[in-house]
């Protein structure tokens, strides 16, 4: 598995006009290949008159599962270039659909070519882009007395997530740090706790930084 990736921070829909036509790119940050088909299908529901809906996606991390369409623009002009766009900035679990209406005015191959990855691109600009990084989710129960050194040195690691549980013997933290960072933070809670506390590793998941 990658230890990162980056992937658009939020679901946007954007809008350009290109001499009269109307370009609407509509980016979701997507699961895996069943979930971008889906937010395809969907958009093309959305917009059922428009001229052509266009897709582009890249559905994991690892750039397996990446797929276009022209439909029915001239081949080449709007599907591969809207990959493109994705590719050359790095954007994985991501799905773009650009519909556009016509505007009366053709564009030639180059002007839709330019069209379909400017509209991309506004997309991606709105949306803005968050790093991935693999994470281990790790569970650990810490007297109160060492709670305020955990607390600060946990805060000096890039981490997301701290959930917090104040028992009556010690407090329960639940939290995500980079996988490199696994084995220096289990240390140093060993060694803030004289060896009492023990950290467990509940799961392996990727958490936007």
């Amino acid at each position: 598995m990658k230890k990162e990736f980056l992937s658009i921070k939020k679901d946007v829909e954007t809008v350009i006009t290109i001499e009269k036509a109307k370009f609407i790119c509509s980016a979701k940050r997507v699961s895996g290949e069943d979930d971008a088909k889906s937010f395809v299908s969907n958009i093309k529901k959305k917009y059922p008159d428009a001229t052509h809906n266009c897709y582009a996606y890249i559905a994991d991390s690892d750039g397996i599962y990446a797929r276009f369409s022209d439909d029915g623009e001239p081949s080449g002009t709007a599907g591969m270039p809207m990959l493109d766009c994705l590719k050359n900035n790095g954007v994985f679990c991501t799905a773009v659909v650009v519909t556009r209406y016509f505007g009366g005015i053709k564009l030639g191959t180059g002007g839709l070519v330019r069209a379909y990855t400017d509209s991309v691109l506004s997309a991606l600009n709105e949306a803005g882009l968050c790093k991935n990084v693999l994470s281990a989710v790790l569970k650990v129960t810490v007297n109160y007395n060492v709670y305020s050194l955990v607390l600060k040195m946990l805060e000096s690691v890039m981490h997301v997530k701290i959930n917090t549980e104040f028992l009556a013997d010690g407090v329960k933290l639940t939290f995500a740090v980079p996988v490199d960072f696994v084995e220096n933070v289990s240390d140093k809670i060993r060694d803030y706790s004289a060896g009492k506390s023990t950290v467990l590793q509940i799961n392996t998941e990727y958490v936007g930084y």
